[in-house]
């Protein structure tokens, strides 16, 4: 980028050779307007040059939905909670910057996933060395997830992320590790000269504190410093192309939980953080083109008449591409890329109406989160209660607006090194010296009995509470049963009494990690930290003031007060819960969940802080510590395949069960729901990844285009098994939405089979009959 500096030294230069010129020619008035002109030129070309921006940016996204039926979903850890449809789809977006094309750069993926996992990073790693060499590394390269927990599981390489999963799910994994290489082969191959602008602001009514009275037990004058109990701060990068001017994306941070659907939901989606990508990505498109509605309303009546003139079709045989020909929005690596990265969400909930008990109505035990002393009476209510979609798309729409308004307003551009940072540390074993030079360790992981309470976000198991602080006798047996933990665990986690001691469960492997990592990436001012974990909200803060105070006191002036800080949880790794000292004292959830003990924040502290002044004062980290493992020959796989499935006799995939059931009118509007059920075979046999199981078609002359999919918030795509005959269902619902076109349209379905388990994937798709929208 040209500074101002360059620009004077070479209009000077082009004045003195204009000078020089004017002395020699027999023409001088000529001459002098000549050179002074290509002068001016030169200058105009140099600005030009530094409007180009300071980096090199790319942005990439990719679609990372998993299986659609029979998975267990990864964060509630319910066993009933199974996947059965798609609400929306999941992406991997990923942002590059690099200080020029072949140079020092970060790679940041977001994943609307759970968290990220130690096994998705080695592998991902390992690919993207074979295709770039040493470009993208464990260094600089950081994979967060959004914290949905509607989700997929089985991607997680230790044993008690696995559980519930039935083990490891390889189709799980591979669609997200397929995602996140997909997402940053686009960025990289869209990498081009451009600037970042980064805006700070509030979000308002998206998250409180789940956990109020652990929050409680910190310092009162370190509470004081603070308007709430949670993190109300947004940080928004707003990704512009240089030589066209065109913004190509954003990334945001901002802290609040993917538990707006909750722990009986079936369906597929980002929850509230994908909703607001879905409307920021859907926004932004809708801003660069002219709106299509209609400008004469259509006759009714020759529109139902239109419709009743088209019967459903029957199924009929099709090929991959079919799928992937009705997706509405087509990826071929140039749109916008709107993404919500999740923060310090340790504690925050976004069931911003409280906690209450199903039974009475009333507020549940502030101190337990329980009523009548039974966790599962006690359930947050979303702004949307009863219904979680609506809370879903409430919430979402509340970070969406905020983005969008820091979006347009961002001016403040991101200017200065880019330098990462990454070290592997065993967490079970580090010595932290505190304030007091009072040297103290971390310990192996283990689980409280506040943990098998779980949060008002999602109930756990009867018979525990939060802030639970002895086990009751049945639980000690069961427990036991795993693993007697050892008795310097149990000292060593004191005062949390150990429920399960994951940490020294190695059958039939591990159980919990024990080496993390830690890194952090900058961009001029701007300073990430990626955790491996979720920090509470005052966790949160201590760590940031900390990684901050030591920059600026360990530089020579290069970072001060205008350096900022945010967090990237869920980030390469995950391990559970971080809570501050205080707040472990009271083994709340996220307390119980602490997994390495009472000084596990403090040892983040201490860590960070050594990175942190090898940032500042521009050392390189020699010692990298001890290798994460790579479980991944060795994890146990449950989960039933797929034999081929047929339909009725008769029958077709893609036949009609249930047409279209029309209004008395016999027309839909805005707010109805048309609906039709397909005879369908499990979505496991192909992800459709890039395509659809749904969409909605709207009839143009006499060709039908696709509408909407199943990455739409007003389409379902829902599976199931036909109780009576054990063969498999595809429901599509439509909510019309308010700025649906008048016309003629239907729904249609597409699916994919395997006869026998040798024989090629064969795909189908069915169409309902045709319905008249006004």
């Amino acid at each position: 980028m040209a500074s101002w500096l360059e620009i004077i030294v070479i209009d000077y230069l082009s004045l003195e050779y204009a000078h020089t010129h004017i002395r020699l020619s027999s023409s001088g008035k000529s001459n002098m307007h000549l050179i002074v002109a290509l002068g001016l030129l030169v200058c105009a070309w140099i600005w030009m040059q530094g409007t180009h921006g300071e980096y090199f940016i790319g942005v990439g996204s990719y679609d990372m939905t998993g299986p659609a039926a029979d998975v267990n979903m990864m964060g509630y850890a319910s066993f009933g909670q199974n996947t059965a449809g798609i609400y929306f789809r999941l992406r991997a977006r990923t942002f590059i910057v690099a200080d020029s094309l072949q140079g020092k750069r970060i790679a940041f993926v977001n994943l609307d996933a759970g968290m990220a996992s130690q096994l998705l990073t080695i592998k991902v790693l390992e690919r993207l060395n074979s295709r770039f060499g040493n470009l993208y590394t464990e260094e600089n390269v950081a994979i967060s997830g959004t914290h949905t927990h509607a989700g997929p599981g089985g991607y997680l390489q230790y044993m008690i992320y696995s559980v519930t999963s039935l083990g490891f799910v390889k189709q799980s994994f591979e669609a997200i590790a397929n995602a996140i290489e997909q997402s940053i082969i686009q960025a990289h191959n869209n990498l081009k000269s451009g600037s970042i602008f980064m805006n700070i602001g509030d979000v308002k009514g998206a998250g409180i504190n789940r956990s109020p009275s652990a929050y409680l037990q910190n310092p009162e004058e370190e509470r004081a410093r603070y308007a709430t109990n949670v993190d109300t701060q947004m940080t928004l990068l707003r990704f512009v192309d240089g030589a066209s001017g065109k913004n190509i994306g954003a990334f945001s941070w901002f802290a609040t939980h993917g538990t707006s659907m909750s722990n009986k939901n079936m369906l597929i989606s980002g929850d509230n953080k994908g909703v607001a990508a879905r409307l920021f990505e859907d926004w932004f498109a809708s801003q660069n083109k002219s709106s299509n509605s209609n400008s004469t309303m259509p006759d009714i009546g020759q529109l139902v008449k239109k419709a009743q003139s088209i019967k459903a079709t029957r199924g009929k045989d099709c090929n991959k591409q079919a799928s992937q020909a009705s997706k509405v929005r087509k990826n071929d690596g140039s749109l916008f890329v709107g993404a919500f990265c999740q923060s310090n969400v340790g504690d925050v909930s976004p069931n911003v109406l409280g906690a209450f008990c199903i039974d009475s109505g009333k507020p549940c035990d502030f101190n337990h989160s329980s009523c009548h002393g039974n966790d599962q009476l006690c359930v947050g209510r979303g702004p949307g209660y009863p219904n979680e979609i609506l809370s879903t798309k409430i919430i979402g729409e509340r970070q969406f607006k905020s983005a969008v308004d820091l979006f347009e307003s961002a001016s403040e551009e991101l200017a200065g090194k880019i330098e990462y940072h990454h070290v592997y540390l065993n967490f079970t074993d580090i010595e932290v010296e505190l304030d007091s030079n009072k040297v103290v360790k971390t310990c192996p992981a283990a689980l409280g009995p506040g943990f098998a309470a779980g949060t008002t976000d999602g109930p756990g198991v009867f018979g525990f509470q939060q802030g639970d602080t002895k086990i009751k006798k049945l639980w000690k047996i069961l427990s036991g049963f795993f693993k007697e933990p050892s008795q310097y665990q149990l000292n060593c986690q004191k005062p949390k009494p150990v429920l399960l001691s994951i940490g020294e469960m190695l059958d039939p492997y591990p159980w919990a990690p024990a080496i993390l990592p830690i890194q952090i990436l900058r961009l001029g001012k701007l300073i990430i930290l990626s955790v491996p974990g979720e920090f509470t909200t005052m966790a949160g803060r201590r760590l940031k003031e900390a990684v901050k105070k030591t920059l600026i006191t360990s530089s020579n002036g290069e970072f001060n007060n205008e350096t900022h800080v945010i967090i990237a949880g869920l980030t390469n790794t995950y391990s559970q819960y971080i809570a501050t000292f205080e707040e472990y004292q009271h083994q709340r959830y996220e307390a119980a969940s602490t997994l390495y003990g009472p000084h596990t924040l403090s040892a983040y502290i201490q860590e960070f802080k050594k990175l942190a002044q090898a940032m500042a004062e521009g050392h390189n980290i020699t010692r990298k510590g001890p290798s994460p493992p790579d479980l991944s020959s060795v994890q146990l796989s449950l989960l039933p395949g797929l034999f081929g499935d047929s339909p009725p006799k008769g029958i077709k995939f893609g036949d009609i069960k249930e047409d279209i059931a029309f209004p008395e009118r016999g027309y839909f509007t805005k707010g109805d729901t048309p609906s039709a059920t397909f005879w369908s075979a499990n979505p496991r046999y192909d992800l459709l990844t890039e395509g659809t199981f749904a969409a909605v078609e709207r009839l143009k002359g006499e060709r039908w285009v696709a509408a909407y999919d199943d990455d739409d918030l007003s389409l379902f795509f829902k599976w199931k098994v036909d109780n009576s005959s054990l063969h498999g269902l595809a429901s599509l619902v439509w909510e019309i939405p308010n700025d649906v076109v008048s016309g003629v349209y239907r729904l249609k379905h597409f699916g994919a089979t395997r006869i026998t388990l040798v024989s090629p994937i064969n795909y189908f798709t069915g169409a309902s009959s045709a319905f008249a929208v006004q």
